[in-house]
């Protein structure tokens, strides 16, 4: 199982010196993977939660170039924010300039407020997101790309660089929903929900397993899971999640115990969203992990 973290690009702990210290801290623990997430631009009501954001392809370029060796991905670009043919340029760019180290988490996006602010049809985000799928795949892999869309036309064009990856960076879909999960099937490398349970996930593989029977793909995609962790190494308290749902929490044993479980039910690539009460609590929680936890995780 390979293990990665989101590192603080947003909320209360973001700014230029803790995401530079949590880049290097993750390369450093030899963790897999290092993740941001994606908005834009925070309605008022979205304040706490996401009025400072770094933008996360731009978090992504800096690790690039502050790492050598450690994945680097979105969990998840919110693709109708973005053209589809921009999209597929910079993430291109991203995975030339890291050397085949980019993976990409998308997803079609919740919140109306921030796509009316963009001018983008809300209805018609699922739409716009397999057709910006398709328009990245055309892109990364033909010689002569072509395409004709519903929002997106084009022939007789270059299209470089390519990415370092032959087939372009594994796109992981997020979400839970039954638009979500065939997107998933028709388009994902893998599923990657966020805060499930075991159960839900035993649910949400099995719905993806009918879903690869009726869209005959003879190999279904990976199964990955963002989620909140806490690791209890005192019993002060610690600030409530962002997100709802199910998280991670207990001491070393009891972690690797949750953790085994999820490994069982198929889970290939954790993206661990450490709950700290400040930065220096983050960091002492992904140092405790790393030394405490992953040694003992199942492989």
């Amino acid at each position: 199982m390979k293990v990665g973290i989101w590192i603080p690009s947003v909320r209360r702990m973001a700014s230029r010196e803790t995401i530079r210290a949590s880049i290097l801290q993750a390369e450093r623990l030899e963790y897999d993977s290092l993740w941001t997430i994606d908005h834009i631009i925070a309605p008022t009501a979205n304040a706490e939660q996401f009025g400072l954001l770094y933008d996360p392809l731009i978090v992504m370029a800096l690790a690039a170039g502050l790492t050598e060796r450690i994945q680097i991905g979105v969990s998840v670009l919110v693709l109708p924010y973005r053209h589809g043919v921009l999209t597929a340029k910079m993430v291109a760019s991203l995975d030339d300039l890291s050397d085949g180290r980019i993976i990409l988490g998308v997803g079609a996006g919740w919140n109306a407020a921030e796509s009316a602010i963009l001018r983008l049809p809300f209805e018609e985000r699922g739409p716009m997101t397999d057709e910006y799928i398709r328009i990245m795949k055309e892109l990364w892999t033909n010689d002569h790309p072509t395409f004709d869309g519903r929002y997106t036309q084009f022939d007789d064009v270059v299209f470089l660089p390519r990415p370092a990856q032959p087939a372009g960076p594994p796109i992981w879909v997020g979400g839970s929903s039954p638009a979500a999960l065939r997107r998933t099937v028709e388009h994902g490398d893998a599923w990657h929900p966020i805060n499930r349970t075991p159960d839900q996930l035993r649910e949400g593989k099995a719905a993806i397993m009918r879903l690869c029977e009726r869209f005959q793909r003879a190999a279904p995609p990976a199964l990955t899971l963002r989620i909140d962790v806490r690791v209890e190494l005192d019993d002060r308290p610690y600030p409530k999640p962002a997100h709802a749902g199910h998280m991670l929490i207990g001491s070393p044993d009891a972690l690797v115990e949750q953790i085994t479980e999820l490994r069982e039910i198929g889970v290939e690539h954790l993206s661990l969203e450490f709950v700290g009460r400040d930065f220096e609590d983050f960091t002492a929680q992904v140092e405790a992990f790393a030394t405490l936890v992953r040694p003992r995780l199942p492989a």
